[in-house]
């Protein structure tokens, strides 16, 4: 399927599929939405509670990288240690990284192309406090029993990608988070909700970011 570079509101790129009528990032502000729903509510509070532990991540859905980028940038800013595993079964080509912009608005520009350049299906050591597993699979094929401090559900919307969003995903997903563990997705459906709950997670609404009032906070008891 063919992909298109769009500017979003906060003057950072997204990309978008023409065909399913769908963008990797808010059209709002790529940059402010991760911020917002990945970074502020998730790592960060876990980088400040843990201060003496890698806090590993699990990213469902690398897409365009800027999730991993803003984590390292946090891991740096606090110089904290984050493992950060990240599931993309259909990663953007070689080339169509350089024409995203997150790299220099974040004046990380050489640590931008290294998440995009390193090698997949390995444990590479990108900094002294970060380290980037990327694994071309699908969450549905992904089996490993590795534990978790925070999830990143940042796949497409329900509507795209239904069968991402059941109560044996999300079993699934809490079986693999540490106790007091906590997921993230900008969605706030009430039936994604329901099957979260369903599944055995405690789910909280919060504000989500610009253009979208709630989004979901969900932790294992």
């Amino acid at each position: 399927m063919r992909r298109e570079i769009e500017l979003t509101a906060d003057g950072s790129h997204t990309v978008s599929i023409p065909e399913l009528q769908v963008t990797y990032h808010s059209k709002h502000g790529a940059l402010q939405e991760s911020m917002q729903v990945f970074i502020n509510p998730g790592l960060s509070v876990l980088l400040s509670a843990k201060p003496t532990e890698t806090i590993r991540v699990l990213e469902i859905g690398l897409g365009t990288g800027l999730n991993a980028l803003l984590s390292w940038q946090a891991a740096s800013q606090c110089n904290k240690s984050v493992h950060f595993t990240s599931l993309e079964p259909f990663p953007l080509s070689d080339s169509e990284p350089s024409s995203l912009n997150y790299g220099t608005l974040l004046s990380m520009q050489p640590e931008f192309t290294q998440i995009h350049t390193c090698a997949w299906e390995k444990e590479n050591s990108l900094s002294k406090v970060f380290t980037l597993h990327k694994k071309k699979i699908s969450l549905l094929d992904f089996t490993e029993a590795g534990l978790f401090h925070c999830i990143y559900f940042d796949a497409f919307a329900p509507s795209v990608q239904p069968e991402l969003w059941t109560k044996p995903v999300f079993e699934k997903l809490l079986s693999v988070l540490l106790p007091g563990g906590i997921l993230l997705t900008y969605c706030s459906k009430s039936s994604v909700r329901h099957d979260m709950t369903a599944a055995g997670f405690l789910v909280t609404k919060i504000p989500g970011p610009r253009g979208k009032r709630e989004m979901i906070r969900a932790e294992k008891r």
